[in-house]
């Protein structure tokens, strides 16, 4: 297997730096990161980090996330913790969400009781929407 990249840091500047296992192992002049391989796992696009990061700070839970997505929980917290995201701390409320067709959320919003009471985000979601709604802690 030919090394082109840095798989840290995509850089292609780097130097050999001894054999461990029997392979070659490299070291980056950019980012100082050693590695010996290419990382093969599969990327996951750029649509789904920025969807997941999204619905983090809209208060969805990683689980939650993992659900809608279909993306590991851990890679969620993996890159809440990468990007540094801080979620804004909301005592009062408690998002709920829900999960429609083009002609779901039309009826939806035909409705006047749904448009009073709470904030409400809409976000695509493939051919979906989901609606996000912060509703009152009710004691």
């Amino acid at each position: 297997m030919s090394i082109k990249n840095c798989p840290n840091c995509g850089s292609s500047s780097f130097i050999k730096s001894g054999i461990i296992n029997n392979r070659q192992r490299f070291k980056c002049k950019s980012c100082n990161y050693f590695f010996s391989v290419n990382k093969i796992g599969k990327k996951i696009d750029d649509y789904y980090v920025n969807k997941a990061l999204q619905l983090y700070l809209e208060g969805l839970t990683y689980r939650e996330i993992e659900r809608i997505l279909g993306i590991s929980h851990v890679s969620i917290m993996n890159w809440v913790k990468k990007y540094n995201i801080k979620r804004p701390y909301h005592t009062n409320y408690h998002p709920t969400y829900k999960i429609f067709n083009a002609s779901e959320i039309s009826n939806y919003f035909q409705n006047l009781n749904n448009l009073s009471g709470a904030g409400v985000v809409v976000t695509e979601l493939g051919d979906k929407f989901m609606l996000i709604k912060w509703e009152r802690f009710r004691d």
